[in-house]
């Protein structure tokens, strides 16, 4: 099919300088609410269960879900679906398991949680490593794929797309903070849905809206690959496993999303913005399958692939088929606003790691005055934002749905297992949570280098030194096992009686800020 995707679009640089006009209008009014720390990490702590619970999913519905997963099942089929399947079913367990003691027991970070009751240095320290790891991995899938989709859209090198991200997204988070980030992200939610149901009805309207018809077309136009069945990009059932625990528990640890539990007044409107949240990322995760395989059948595997190796420019390529360029433009812009957002979210959270974990609490001991954690803050800011555009740079070319499997992988190993123990578990100590941290980060690094993801696509080695794509069944389970058997080893009476005295603050919020 004829695409002028990668040629500069008029309907397209409209869209996309409506979009950042917008935010940026966004962007100058939070500024004026935003001087002190909670303003800045928190909002001010004013946000509504229903906001939040957009934002949430406005967080979470990234570049990775819309152009990754639509791009992974027009190239694979049913095992691009297990993504879509995997990153909704962490949302119950995170509404029961994290919600109401994350924002009862926190402050700014995860590492507040975690530190609550344990001795407040070592672990920032280690949270601060778990936390930048992930956030950096979740980072570089998402300047993939807004770089990527400059590049088609405007037709200029992937390098300079990289920058003016960088350049946009900085001005979002240094001025606006948490308010203005919480508000793109809504504004972007919103947008993402209502883009993504015209999509997937334009796209069913030529299958006579029948599923039937729909897959019928696949089977019969690759008979060979498989395609509604599993073994298209995930071979072995312990990969399949292993990546389905990163999906599910990485939610549970990401940075990103954890800080967005502290912006809400109360635990009743933490819980109510998981429920939310649900809802609306529910709604998108069954339908943008849909997207994917109708992209494999009306545009064809080897014009999607001819685009872009990774397969994500599927959903814009077929925006464009059944929309025209306006329709396009719009879809390129929204794509651009939902990269934008989960960007400002993830440097606010790396922010949030540097300033507040590591130079307040560690380095000042908690003695810095609201100017200087601010100034900081921002400081942090502007050296994750060069890092980002730097490696969006280096992984050009991989596509951005697997890049987020690899954080979630790290997430699962790194944060949830020390967040989880530390809320529910009387015994667990200090040296207990950092050990846990430090192996389940090192672990699930390690690996994924090991992997043949890096060892072998990115480093150009033949054969991978660990086999497997996901490493989060062993990094995992390491984590838990090295939690358990430090904690036991290292008794710590203090802590104990702590987690008693946490009980009414943890489950009643009495004492909570």
């Amino acid at each position: 099919m004829e695409s002028t995707l990668g040629k500069p679009n008029a309907t397209a640089i409209l869209f996309f300088c409506l979009v950042v006009i917008g935010t940026l209008i966004i962007t100058y009014f939070a500024a004026k609410k935003t001087k002190t720390t909670s303003e800045f990490y928190a909002a001010g702590r004013s946000v509504t269960g229903f906001q939040n619970g957009l934002a949430l999913a406005g967080d979470y519905m990234s570049a990775a879900s819309f152009l990754g997963i639509s791009g992974m099942v027009a190239l694979s089929g049913y095992d691009g679906a297990i993504y879509a399947v995997g990153w909704l079913v962490g949302w119950p367990a995170l509404m029961f398991l994290i919600a109401e003691p994350l924002r009862n027991l926190g402050k700014f970070t995860f590492a507040d949680v975690v530190a609550s009751r344990l001795k407040s240095g070592p672990i920032r320290i280690a949270s601060a490593v778990g936390g930048l790891l992930v956030v950096l991995c979740y980072t570089i899938a998402q300047m993939v794929g807004s770089g990527k989709l400059i590049q088609m859209m405007f037709g200029m090198p992937y390098e300079m797309a990289e920058i003016i991200v960088g350049v946009v997204m900085l001005m979002y988070v240094l001025f606006g903070g948490m308010l203005a980030t919480t508000w793109v992200q809504i504004i972007k939610a919103v947008l993402l849905v209502f883009g993504v149901t015209v999509l997937a009805v334009l796209a069913m309207a030529k299958f006579n809206f029948s599923f039937s018809t729909l897959y019928t077309e696949v089977v019969t136009m690759y008979p060979a690959d498989n395609m509604l069945n599993p073994g298209g990009l995930i071979t072995s059932p312990i990969d399949a496993f292993s990546l389905g625990l990163a999906l599910m528990f990485g939610l549970l640890g990401l940075p990103h999303i954890l800080m967005r539990f502290f912006t809400v007044p109360d635990a009743k409107e933490a819980r109510k913005s998981v429920v939310y949240a649900t809802t609306f990322i529910g709604y998108f995760y069954l339908i943008i399958p849909i997207v994917g395989f109708a992209a494999a059948v009306l545009i064809g595997k080897a014009n999607i692939k001819a685009i872009d190796a990774g397969g994500n420019m599927a959903a814009p390529a077929l925006a464009e088929m059944l929309g025209g360029t306006p329709f396009l433009g719009f879809i390129a812009a929204v794509a651009f606003a939902t990269i934008l957002a989960v960007v400002a979210g993830l440097t606010l959270a790396a922010s949030s790691a540097m300033s507040h974990d590591i130079y307040v609490s560690v380095f000042k001991k908690g003695h810095a005055s609201e100017e200087e954690q601010v100034k900081v803050a921002r400081i942090s800011v502007v050296i994750f934002g060069v890092a980002a555009v730097a490696l969006g740079i280096l992984f050009k070319g991989q596509n951005v749905a697997f890049l987020v499997g690899l954080a979630f992988a790290i997430a699962a190993s790194a944060n949830f297992p020390a967040l989880f123990l530390s809320i529910l578990w009387k015994k667990m100590t200090t040296q207990g949570a950092v050990w846990s941290i430090l192996v389940g980060s090192a672990t699930a690094a390690i690996l994924i280098i090991l992997s043949p993801t890096i060892w072998v696509n990115i480093l150009g080695n033949e054969k991978a030194i660990f086999p497997m794509k996901n490493p989060a069944i062993f990094s995992m389970t390491a984590s838990f096992v090295v939690a358990i058997v430090v904690s036991l080893l290292t008794p710590e009476p203090e802590a104990q009686e702590k987690f008693e005295d946490d009980k009414i603050r943890t489950y009643l919020g009495i004492g909570a800020e």
